[in-house]
């Protein structure tokens, strides 16, 4: 990837998204740009014009802590954006990954042949449990995950992935009703992926492909909108239980650096813990008869 384009893009529409009134800035009559003005952000940031200007172009490299602070202070950055900037500069300083040198992906170490993982997983059993890695690929999953995510494991003649099956396969429409919604999601926490190791071939491979395929994709690449998943609860039409509303924790595995584990459970009591305990036994059903 272009890591000075990458710079600029992410901090020129960050800079867009500000208005003069949000930063206690008067609008002015003849604004040519959408947001803030490089020399108001400059102010703002306590740093001279031409060092913000340079920044701009991508010349982050040895930029301290206190400036990329003082920056994602005017730009108004979220928690997230800003690490989002760290990374950035990270990666034209050379250490990728949060501060550590580059290593090989965890999706390539093994991690998901290993069996206390697996064990892990199984012993999740009245949630949906898988684990992922950077690129949106599936690792490892329960038996739950399994039959929850039949629609996307069925369809992928290679490893599942959850990006390629939200802006590859039909059927994500029908299992996600809100689709734009996780269209941008899905993005948003590939390009913050992305960010910590910039060298990392296979997602450059992935996005390529994804903005080859997807006109939707590539827009949304462009907006360099980052964000985490975190916690949070997500709507679901699966095709053999019907509307599930689920809640969900992603889990960073220290083990493996890069691998997350992701927990989907429902509301004790809820239609939808019904429909998951319904979905479970058609799954235990299935691999009996098989």
């Amino acid at each position: 990837m272009d890591q000075r384009g990458e710079v600029r893009e992410f901090l020129m529409s960050r800079r867009a998204k500000v208005r003069p009134a949000d930063a206690g800035l008067p609008a002015g009559g003849n604004r040519r740009v959408a947001g803030l003005r490089r020399s108001e952000v400059a102010m703002l940031a306590g740093v001279s014009v031409e060092y913000y200007a340079r920044l701009e172009r991508g010349q982050i490299a040895g930029a301290s802590a206190s400036v990329l602070d003082a920056i994602a202070r005017a730009l108004q950055l979220d928690d997230t954006e800003r690490a989002h900037l760290f990374d950035l500069a990270r990666a034209a300083d050379g250490i990728p990954l949060s501060g550590r040198r580059p290593t090989r992906t965890a999706s390539a170490s093994g991690a998901g042949s290993r069996p206390s993982l697996q064990w892990m997983l199984d012993a999740i059993g009245d949630g949906i449990a898988v684990v992922r890695d950077r690129r949106q690929d599936v690792v490892a999953t329960n038996a739950l995950a399994r039959a929850f995510y039949a629609p996307m494991i069925g369809t992928a003649g290679r490893t599942p992935n959850f990006a390629r099956f939200q802006f590859l396969d039909p059927a994500s429409r029908d299992f996600y009703p809100d689709w734009e919604r996780f269209a941008h999601m899905c993005v948003a926490i590939m390009r913050a992926e992305a960010a910590r190791d910039p060298g990392d071939r296979g997602m450059q491979e992935l996005v390529g492909e994804l903005s080859t395929q997807s006109e939707l994709f590539r827009q949304l690449w462009g907006t360099h909108d980052v964000r985490t998943h975190g916690a949070g609860s997500k709507r679901f039409r699966h095709p053999a239980v019907g509307d599930l509303e689920l809640a969900f924790e992603e889990l960073s595995l220290t083990a493996d650096p890069g691998l997350v584990l992701l927990v989907y459970t429902a509301e004790p009591g809820s239609p939808s813990a019904e429909r998951l305990r319904l979905l479970g036994s058609l799954a235990a059903e299935a691999s009996t008869t098989a």
